[in-house]
């Protein structure tokens, strides 16, 4: 996947008018899609433990960001392809058709594997998938509406909104079963972390989204984006380290340092697919990969004891439902007028 994203798109990607897809092209665009969902539930539990056996979450993020941002470097060496994506990003911001904000996106990505290193080991995959999902489709409706991805303003809609507050109610209704499991307020108040790394994401997809665009490189957006997350990492782990030091050792299981990998993968095919499906299909592939994956994490390898409960299962598909109602919202007929 990373060689099929590594050449620019130049004519598709920049163009912002819809262009007709195969059914082939469609079905392929959402099996990586959903394939890249997958993965990144994978991510929130390789961080996770990775955190957890550090003993220092902060670390455990700045290895799985650098980690990535150390592939991506290797790769622009040995890529043409890549380097001119990079010159052309460089040139967009220079002429003004990339504003400097657009470059931030990876604060968003950084906050995100954070949140997974600090928390996943403590409320699970699912219920922190769950939190991330809500944050994202509430924050998805004020960035549609203030338009800040590379397609412009979209309406919120009476779907849009019910979609969210769907949303909001499956997190209420998978918090509810902690409850009644007697899980302490601390594990509750966690779920601040994932539900404001979800936020971000939208944010972090707009801001990707204008430099694939002004550089036809998904791996440039790619670049771009762990850049500066790791730059806020190291920052913030040197915050951790003058409070608590260094770790006693690094862990020795080698699937720990993949979290970088799944990443690049992610935002990688992401870029790559959008063209095929268009945004909306898209995220609600992704979406659908990361809750069957937590899910299917959460009944076979639970972390921390944390397994599968049926609250949690109702929220992640009372989490679907309503993506999927909010995106009804934003589907454009076919003379471009949207309904909702």
């Amino acid at each position: 996947m990373a060689t099929a994203s590594a050449g620019p798109a130049p004519d598709p990607a920049t163009s912002t008018a819809p262009t007709p897809t195969s059914g082939n092209r469609q079905l392929w665009g959402v099996v990586l899609a959903v394939s890249a969902g997958l993965g990144m539930s994978l991510q929130s539990r390789v961080n996770g433990q990775l955190g957890l056996e550090l003993g220092d979450s902060a670390l455990a993020a700045v290895i799985s960001f650098g980690g990535g941002l150390l592939l991506l470097l290797c790769w622009l060496a040995v890529s043409r392809p890549m380097r001119d994506g990079t010159r052309a990003a460089v040139a967009a911001l220079r002429s003004g058709r990339l504003r400097p904000w657009h470059f931030l996106g990876g604060i968003a990505g950084g906050t995100y594997v954070l949140g997974q290193s600090l928390t996943v080991s403590l409320i699970g995959v699912a219920l922190f998938t769950v939190g991330v999902v809500a944050g994202q489709t509430v924050s998805g409706l004020f960035v549609d509406r203030l338009g800040l991805g590379p397609s412009g303003k979209e309406p919120t809609t009476l779907l849009r909104v019910a979609g969210a507050v769907m949303t909001m109610a499956a997190v209420a209704g998978a918090v509810a079963g902690d409850v009644a499991g007697a899980a302490g307020p601390g594990r509750i108040a966690l779920l601040i972390l994932p539900f404001a790394a979800g936020a971000g994401m939208a944010v972090q997809q707009a801001f990707n989204g204008h430099v694939g665009a002004a550089s036809g490189s998904s791996l440039t957006a790619a670049l771009v984006n762990f850049t500066t997350g790791t730059a806020m990492l190291v920052l913030a782990w040197l915050v951790s380290l003058a409070l608590h030091g260094l770790p006693d050792g690094l862990p020795g299981n080698p699937v720990l340092y993949l979290g970088g990998l799944v990443g690049i993968v992610f935002i990688a095919v992401a870029s790559f697919v959008v063209s095929w499906i268009g945004v909306l299909l898209l995220g609600l592939s992704t979406v659908a990969g990361q809750l069957v994956g937590s899910m299917l994490l959460d009944a076979f390898l639970p972390a921390g004891g944390n397994g599968l409960t049926t609250s949690t299962v109702v929220a992640c598909g009372v989490a679907l439902l309503a993506i999927g109602v909010a995106s009804l919202g934003g589907r454009k007929r076919p003379g471009g007028r949207k309904h909702g």
